[in-house]
């Protein structure tokens, strides 16, 4: 028979030159083998050319030897290759440290595939048969491989724990059932099991719906960025070319002034080039002039000098600098002045605008807006202060303490006619329109009470006039000593019934919320919708006495 396995010896089969397996094996006459490759190069790379050695015995031989190929190491390599590919398949197979490993498996164990709740034990592939095909075996729970089996067993029997304690909340055993837990609500650990996984899917299908919700919440925000990305470019883009404009008007303005002072330059040189030609013309007849009247002076003989005296020449009108230039010798320099004057308004109105721009910049909202705050200090950070305008108050109201306060008296105030006043219903809006985000408070004292905010549309007359009983308007409604919101006629009661109510407005995120001020915040109600004008605070009261103060 066949020998079933061989024993290879992996250092016996290594070339001595490069120290790996033989790679095309080859003798020479001496005996040892090398690789095909290392033995061409060693010997291609000796001094001698004419005497050759082998690199490990030294022996010499001449004419260099012609390698033959060994063919019995090459198989002994190929065998050796095929052995650890089987090594290397058979490991995976067996156990490592992070596996469960075979508790029937003697030696070196191999992989669990299940572990037994009733045995306690993890079964190989080849161990775990017996539970596929004796009776009661098939009856035993398997599941994937646990390294915890030992959690299975009751500390106090040393029983698998197989019923669970609805009262306590715990795995328990039988015996503990019929002792610690006598009477209580205990059921099969696999009926809790089944139980539970009806909770858990609902679980799973809440958590599954919560991560499409937030897949939507990424798109909206990965679109919000795209477009974030895109607005700031072109407005980079504008603002560039825009500034580029201006840097070009002001070079066009900056060439034009150096063109006409170059101009202006050149024309008064010229002139004042002609006018010392017309000077130096004069100068030379004048000199000569001079020289004739000098002559002249020193003639004793009188006879000649009478004679010649007719003759003398004409003195002419002479050219006088100021009957030239009739400009300031500063005139350039007033070009200068005015051109430093528009600078400085050019700076004033760049100071000026660029405060504007900073203040635009800054009430941009890149991205969504920050979250709500959750104490009343963080509330009060957006505190904004509010007035409300006569111009709209009912003529049942009274408006005191700087027009922050509103009561309702039975004698009909004496306003005049005004288009924007209230003439139904005993209510009045804000003077000034609410910021995008902003907090105030309104103090309540008695019956019959309005907080409110509204569009400045919001009709003036009849029922529909009413906080909250149309579309322009969301209001908390205080009567019969309860809460209630109220937004086109749809009412919401609430549960609480404060004194002191709390408003907090993001107009950009369209967020509306209405708080219980206390030494805690407490949410009453939230509106998330999409605010399409600016809002103004209102406040209602109808019952004679009952009082609502913004704070």
């Amino acid at each position: 028979m066949a020998q079933q396995g061989i024993q290879l010896d992996e250092e016996n089969i290594c070339c001595s030159a490069c120290l790996d397996l033989l790679k095309d094996p080859v003798a020479i006459p001496c005996g040892h083998s090398y690789c095909m490759r290392c033995m061409k190069s060693f010997w291609d790379g000796e001094e001698d050319m004419t005497i050759h050695s082998c690199p490990q015995c030294r022996q010499t031989f001449t004419p260099r030897p012609v390698p033959v190929r060994n063919t019995m190491i090459a198989k002994l390599v190929e065998e050796l290759k095929k052995t650890d590919v089987q090594a290397a398949s058979a490991d995976h197979c067996y156990a490592g440290p992070a596996d469960v490993g075979c508790d029937f498996c003697t030696g070196r164990k191999l992989k669990a595939i299940k572990s037994c709740l009733q045995c306690l034990t993890s079964f190989c592939q080849q161990h775990l048969q017996p539970h596929y095909e004796v009776a009661p075996l098939k009856k035993h729970k398997l599941v994937d491989p646990s390294k915890n089996l030992r959690e299975n067993i009751c500390c106090h029997h040393d029983e698998v724990m197989e019923i669970f304690c609805r009262t306590d909340q715990q795995c328990i055993c039988y015996l503990c059932s019929v002792e610690e837990h006598k009477g209580h609500d205990t059921v099969s650990a696999a009926a809790e099991w089944t139980e539970r996984q009806r909770g858990l899917a609902e679980i799973q299908q809440q958590v599954q719906q919560n991560i499409q919700d937030r897949e939507k919440d990424m798109k909206v925000l990965q679109q919000e960025v795209k477009a974030i990305n895109h607005s700031a470019d072109e407005a980079v883009r504008d603002n560039e070319e825009i500034f580029n404009q201006l840097i070009c008007l002001i070079e066009k303005r900056s060439s034009e002034v150096k063109q006409h002072i170059r101009s202006q330059q050149k024309a008064e040189v010229s002139r004042a080039e002609e006018l010392q030609e017309k000077l130096e013309q004069e100068i030379t007849e004048l000199r000569r002039k001079d020289a004739v009247l000098q002559q002249l002076s020193h003639t004793e003989d009188h006879i000649q000098f009478l004679q010649s005296y007719p003759s003398l020449p004409v003195l002419s009108e002479s050219t006088h600098l100021s009957s030239f230039f009739v400009r300031p010798l500063r005139y350039f320099e007033d070009v200068t002045a005015a051109v430093s004057e528009v600078r400085d308004q050019l700076q004033d109105i760049l100071s000026e605008e660029w405060t504007k721009i900073s203040l635009t910049l800054a009430d941009v909202d890149v991205l969504l807006s920050p979250a709500e705050p959750k104490t009343r200090a963080g509330f009060l950070k957006h505190s904004h202060e509010i007035t409300m305008d006569p111009n709209t108050v009912n003529k049942w109201l009274l408006l005191s303490e700087g027009n922050r306060k509103a009561t309702c008296v039975p004698n009909k105030q004496l306003y005049s006619a005004h288009p924007y006043r209230f003439n139904d219903r005993s209510q009045v809006l804000s003077k000034e329109s609410l910021p995008g985000r902003c907090y105030w408070e309104v103090k309540r004292s008695g019956r019959g009470v309005r907080v409110a905010v509204a569009y400045k549309d919001i009709t003036r007359r009849g029922d529909i006039s009413r906080f909250g009983f149309n579309e322009k308007s969301w209001s908390l409604n205080y009567q019969n000593n309860s809460w209630t919101f109220i937004h086109n006629s749809i009412e919401t009661p609430l549960s609480v019934s404060p004194s002191r109510i709390g408003v907090y407005l993001d107009h950009t995120a369209g967020c509306l919320s209405f708080y219980s001020v206390s030494d805690t915040m407490t949410l009453l109600h939230r509106v998330q919708t999409t605010f399409t004008q600016p809002l103004y605070a209102g406040i209602g009261v109808w019952d004679f006495g009952a009082k609502a103060e913004v704070k």
